[in-house]
């Protein structure tokens, strides 16, 4: 076996997708406005139906639309053939996807959809298929060359697809005012769901589980406190109300310059200025504020006043970056 075969036949076929993508983008045929338009005015949902790899196609677009503000399904023709049709009503619209344009599932379930008055558009290689000719809205993806070296396997076609799905997608979002905020509720689980959800009160050490001291505690108070907490900052106060901070670095550069731990008062060394972050912001915005300011801390408020404690232990702890 030739060396490196695999890297050069698989690189060949990345190219030729790259190639073609870029000559679609290119053409006269990428015309997504008037189907976007139709979109985003469909008062319902948009079902996206296909068969073999053009359904795990629309499946795939179909996910896209629902987690950027468009709500969306995908249906499999034959299913819908027999009894599925039912979940879609005359508000809702359907995206058939067939690289033939003579999909016989699809081709079939459209005298229902027609009888229904359900809109149809559609995405296929042939301007005058069944399928094409029977849609509201048609866009024409034709690749020149699909990657397989037969030119039988949909490959090419399937990424040029997926990719003009994506773009519709993607000029929705923008065309809603689709935030982050709005993704959030819609991937509430898992490690995106944390960091569009995760906020600065929700792993926070409360100020009543914190490390305190009084501004006149001497160093060896303040040693035996954080050493009890397990932490590595402390907060000092002053008539309940908290007038500094003194990390366990502060502790370190003072035990260098051989200060009495028993005669220095916390009050003198502590660092009175410190950075602060609201209670309800996200983590992301707390772990750009420690890299933004060089820090490892921030002291947690609430309406102006400091209720907690945020490390970068708390926020690796919790997994969001």
């Amino acid at each position: 076996m030739k060396k490196n075969i695999f890297q050069k036949e698989a690189k060949k076929a990345f190219l030729i997708e790259l190639k073609e993508m870029e000559t679609f983008a290119r053409s006269k045929h990428f015309d997504v406005e008037e189907l976007c338009r139709k979109i985003k005015n469909c008062k319902g949902k948009i079902f996206l139906t296909g068969v073999g790899k053009s359904g795990h196609i629309a499946n795939k677009i179909s996910a896209t639309l629902s987690s950027t503000g468009t709500p969306s399904f995908f249906i499999h023709p034959a299913e819908a053939l027999h009894g599925d049709l039912g979940m879609i009503e005359k508000k809702d619209a359907i995206l058939a996807i067939s690289k033939s344009g003579e999909s016989k599932e699809i081709c079939d379930l459209i005298p229902a959809i027609k009888l229904k008055k359900i809109p149809l558009y559609s995405i296929t290689e042939n301007q005058g298929s069944t399928i094409a000719s029977s849609s509201e809205t048609h866009i024409l993806v034709r690749v020149a060359r699909e990657a397989c070296p037969n030119d039988l396997a949909p490959t090419s076609s399937t990424t040029v697809t997926l990719a003009l799905g994506d773009a519709i997608a993607i000029s929705l979002l923008k065309a809603r005012g689709f935030t982050s905020e709005d993704f959030a509720k819609s991937h509430p689980g898992g490690k995106l769901g944390k960091k569009l959800t995760l906020r600065v009160k929700d792993i926070m050490i409360p100020v009543s589980k914190a490390a305190i001291v009084k501004e006149n505690s001497s160093l060896k108070d303040l040693i035996f406190e954080v050493s009890s907490k397990k932490q590595g900052l402390a907060l000092v106060k002053k008539l309940n109300k908290i007038t500094g901070v003194f990390s366990d670095g502060d502790l370190r550069r003072q035990l260098q310059k051989n200060a009495d731990i028993h005669k220095t008062k916390v009050e003198s060394v502590m660092k009175r200025k410190f950075k602060t972050i609201k209670d309800n912001e996200l983590i992301l915005e707390a772990a750009k504020r420690m890299k933004k300011y060089k820090v490892y801390n921030l002291l947690v408020e609430e309406k102006s006043k400091i209720v907690g404690i945020l490390t970068m232990h708390e926020i690796l702890e919790a997994n969001v970056l």
